[in-house]
Order: structure tokens, then C-alpha cells, then sequence
């Protein structure tokens, strides 16, 4: 079982481990992506550019608490730890072994299950409803629940048998993972308004090319 990219049988970029951020990457390169419509998923995009440099997103504990609020889980988040940056960071690796072995049919490690699985028996984040009728976020939340959350969704996703809906972004520049959710199942790009529309011009300008 492949992840589909540019062509159908293009490897998947493994790295889920960072490695030291190298002094040449731009500053924009640091913001946060939530394209993989998974919240496990958007975890392992904190892994900046894994076709080449592999670098941490999540550098402190305050990038940690700007990308639990911006992914929508809390308005809020209790004190943030470099031991809960640590915890994270050990979780996303856990769960990014999980998905590509068994994208690869290959049997779940039992470190990387036993991570997962302690991290998901802790509490998770109670879901609540407005007078609306509308969900609401929570106003505040502690790491430990968001990691929970992120644990059950990583399960959710593999115990479904749904990995083979698992992408990768098309672009040779980009390797975010993302939830196919479309019905043919056919979602080539992370997004189309950045990666699809760009790698669209480009193949519009090498088609009108003038001949030399």
C-alpha cells in the first residue's frame, strides 16, 4: 500500500523525528498547516519540509500552546512544559511509525502502540453545547487532554481500516499527509489554494511555453 503523491506509487517522506532547525529556513517556514482534515495528521505536519530538512515546528512550549489554539482546541491552554513538549513530540513520532507501518502492512510497533495507548487513557477533551445548538471549544484545556485527543483520533483512524485514505501532498515540495475524505478519493494536493494552484500554473506555463 503506497500513499498517494505527484505519481500514485511515490514513496512517503518517513522522517518523524526533527531534526535541528537549520539557520537558513525563513521565518514564514515556521507557521502551522491544518490541510490533513485528521488532528493526528496536522501533528505530524509540525514536522517542517520531511522531503529535506526535517525541522521542528514545535520549538517551545509557547509554539506548543499557538498550535493547540490554532488547531481549535481550546481557546486556552494550562501551563505548557518543556515536559510537555517533550510528551508531544514523543507522541507524534509514535503515531507516525503507527501510520506508515501499517501503510506498509507491516505489524504496529509495541513502543509506539504503548505510547499511544497511555496517552489515550488519560481524560480527553469534553465536548460541549451552546444554547445554539452549536459545539463549542473549550475554554481552556491541559496538555494531557489534547494529547488524548490526539491519541484517539490516531486510533480512530487506524482501527478503521482508513489509512489507504492517507495522501501526500503532490507537489515535489511538499510532504504534509492528509485525510482523503472526497468520494472518488482522488484529493492530490494539501491545498488547493498553495500547493494545487501553484504546481497548476506551472504545469499552464510549461504547456504554453514558446518552442525554442
Amino acid at each position: 500500500m503506497a500513499v498517494a503523491g505527484g505519481a500514485p506509487d511515490r514513496a512517503p517522506h518517513r522522517a518523524v523525528v526533527a531534526r535541528a532547525p537549520a539557520p537558513d529556513v525563513p521565518a514564514h517556514e515556521f507557521r502551522f498547516h491544518f490541510y490533513a482534515n485528521r488532528p493526528c495528521l496536522d501533528l505530524l505536519s509540525t514536522i517542517g519540509e520531511r522531503w529535506r530538512g526535517a525541522f521542528e515546528r514545535l520549538r517551545t512550549p509557547a509554539d506548543l500552546r499557538a498550535w493547540i489554539q490554532q488547531a481549535g482546541f481550546a481557546d486556552d491552554v494550562a501551563r505548557v512544559t518543556t515536559a510537555d513538549l517533550d510528551d508531544v513530540r514523543r507522541l507524534r513520532a509514535a503515531i507516525g511509525r503507527l501510520v506508515f507501518a501499517q501503510i506498509d502492512g507491516e505489524p504496529l510497533p509495541d513502543p509506539d502502540l504503548a505510547v499511544v495507548n497511555a496517552a489515550a487513557g488519560r481524560p480527553d477533551l469534553a465536548p460541549s453545547l451552546g444554547r445554539d445548538a452549536l459545539g463549542r471549544v473549550p475554554a481552556r484545556a491541559t496538555v494531557s487532554q489534547v494529547r488524548s485527543t490526539l491519541a484517539r483520533d490516531a486510533i480512530d483512524l487506524i482501527a478503521s481500516g482508513e489509512v489507504d485514505r492517507v495522501r501526500e501532498c503532490g507537489a515535489d515540495d511538499c510532504s504534509v499527509l492528509f485525510y482523503d475524505s472526497s468520494r472518488p478519493g482522488t484529493r492530490r494536493w494539501c491545498s488547493m489554494a498553495g500547493c494545487g494552484n501553484r504546481n497548476k500554473a506551472a504545469a499552464h506555463r510549461r504547456r504554453h511555453r514558446p518552442a525554442r
